[in-house]
């Protein structure tokens, strides 16, 4: 066995980024960070590239489920990457996006049995926006607009997550 070890995903990481130095983390160095921290989940490749404060190309970084505003802000950037790859008859890329929400509905769905009462009202509405996106990609920005003064109330204030 070889005495030396090798360095730790984050190491490996901070290594990559002081030698590359790239201005996001786009599909190319997303292949490459994927082999270089070999073997490593999408999941924790995305933890360890937002530690690391690395902007992220929108369907690198995902459908992000921490709170309804990461919730929005990630399905907005996939809707315009959405709109933009079919404006450009890129088929392929329209169902990498599609692809990646769906996933993340599925996880939501899934996730949702195991939630703490008080936590799955939110769930639930997150679900209900990847569905929606999923309906129609394009009216989505209009609809979460509408959605979010619904939820807010006729006080205007905004609805507490949970």
């Amino acid at each position: 066995m070889s005495s030396t070890t090798r360095p730790s995903k984050r190491t490996a990481l901070r290594a990559y980024v002081d030698q590359r130095r790239p201005p996001a983390i786009g599909a190319a160095e997303w292949v490459e960070l994927s082999s270089l921290l070999a073997p490593v989940t999408e999941g924790y490749l995305r933890k360890l590239v937002r530690e690391a404060g690395l902007p992220m190309a929108p369907l690198v970084e995902g459908v992000r489920q921490d709170s309804l505003q990461d919730l929005e802000r990630t399905l907005l950037a996939l809707e315009r990457e959405y709109e933009a790859a079919s404006e450009a008859a890129e088929r392929t890329r329209t169902k990498s996006i599609r692809r990646a929400v769906i996933s993340a509905k599925d996880h939501a769905r899934f996730a949702l049995a195991r939630l703490a009462p008080e936590k799955r009202a939110q769930r639930e509405e997150m679900i209900l926006w990847m569905t929606t996106w999923l309906e129609n990609p394009g009216a989505f920005p209009a609809w979460v607009e509408l959605r979010k003064k619904a939820r807010a109330g006729p006080a205007g204030g905004v609805a507490a997550e949970a």
